[in-house]
């Protein structure tokens, strides 16, 4: 048995010291005649792992962990997709959502049920009851989200053998509809590019507009991607190869990082850009709102009325990229996307890019 006295005045300034049994009983003898509070422990060392039926500080009683079967629990089944959610990388705000969807499931059906119980039937009730009886409102996009939770919940587990069918998969998915995204035309493009190389080759030269056009028609990437781009994520080392990197400081989005080529005739501009603004860490060493005024104002010189915008030019990215024939998994990856949101999004590109009617 080790014996502690442990001092507190300050938090900053709290010290511990290891005492033998007779410097313990001579220390409670004395006088300490200290101005701060003095709390003794007993202390003993404690084993390196958890001990199996052991109860540990933070949680329930340690035990041996089994593997995940169709007599299970829905409650352990869940636990077991969310370790699932966290090793692919899913969002931070998509796990709670989907951890949400699934405890409201176990509230209407239990969460003791095995999961080899839920079936089509018994799904279609649960959305029954959520969108009509629980006396909560619902909207269609929360529906909607409620559904995708139920799909790729129950498919996992079909998926990975647990279940033999996936009860979820007939279960009907009614997406809410969102507007058909905006994009420039050729002739637009055409028309937008021309005024940013004339800013970049005028008198008063700015290569910024050009550059950061013709990145997002390149290369499709998000708003907050293209703010965070650092100069070390663009590798020039082979000018008829350039690349760009996609980077997140957040883990769970890694899922996310990617590989991006760039032309070659991109490279020039990129120069001109450094030797102008000499930028020391960051490419675009300003904030986004900056960047979308930068748009702005080259929009309105090219005469689009409708304007431009980060999202206009990501969507007119993957409509060319598309309409060239680029391989479907290529262009989701390329644009950093989810198959269950690449769902969505592909069915819109082949509307966008399939000729008239």
């Amino acid at each position: 048995m080790t014996y502690h006295l442990l001092f507190y005045h300050y938090p900053k300034n709290r010290r511990v010291l290891p005492l033998t049994k007779d410097e313990f009983s001579r220390i409670i003898m004395s006088n300490l005649g200290l101005h701060e509070r003095v709390v003794i422990r007993l202390a003993e060392q404690l084993p390196l792992f958890p001990q199996k039926g052991a109860r540990s500080e933070k949680g329930p009683v340690v035990a041996e962990t089994r593997p995940l079967t169709s007599a299970s629990s829905l409650s352990t089944a869940i636990g077991a997709f969310h370790d699932y959610m966290l090793r692919r990388g899913f969002s931070e705000n998509t796990i709670k959502a989907f951890l949400a969807d699934l405890r409201l499931l176990g509230k209407h059906s239990g969460l003791n049920v095995p999961i080899s119980e839920f079936g089509t039937r018994e799904l279609n009730d649960f959305l029954t009851w959520m969108r009509h009886y629980r006396g909560v409102p619902c909207s269609p996009k929360t529906y909607g989200r409620r559904v995708t939770t139920l799909k790729v919940f129950f498919g996992w587990l079909h998926e990975v053998g647990v279940l033999a069918r996936d009860p979820a998969a007939p279960v009907l998915h009614n997406r809410v509809v969102t507007p058909m995204p905006h994009i420039l035309h050729d002739d637009q493009v055409e028309q937008l590019l021309t005024t940013t190389r004339q800013l970049m080759m005028g008198e008063r030269s700015d290569p910024r507009p050009h550059l950061l056009v013709s990145l997002l028609l390149q290369t499709g990437i998000k708003k907050g991607e293209c703010v965070g781009i650092a100069l070390n994520d663009i590798d020039r080392s082979n000018p008829k190869l350039p690349v760009l990197y996609i980077r997140y400081n957040n883990p769970r989005m890694h899922h996310k990082e990617r590989k991006l080529a760039l032309a070659p005739e991109l490279m020039p501009t990129l120069e001109r850009y450094l030797a102008t603004y000499q930028p020391r860490q960051h490419l675009f060493e300003c904030t986004a709102r900056n960047l979308e005024y930068v748009l702005r104002d080259a929009a309105q010189l090219a005469g689009l009325k409708g304007g431009v915008s980060f999202e206009m030019l990501r969507w007119t990215c993957a409509v060319r990229d598309y309409r060239s024939g680029m391989d479907p998994t290529r262009l989701r990856k390329k644009l950093g996307l989810s198959k269950i949101t690449w769902h969505e999004t592909v069915e819109k590109l082949k509307k966008l890019a399939e000729p008239a009617l």
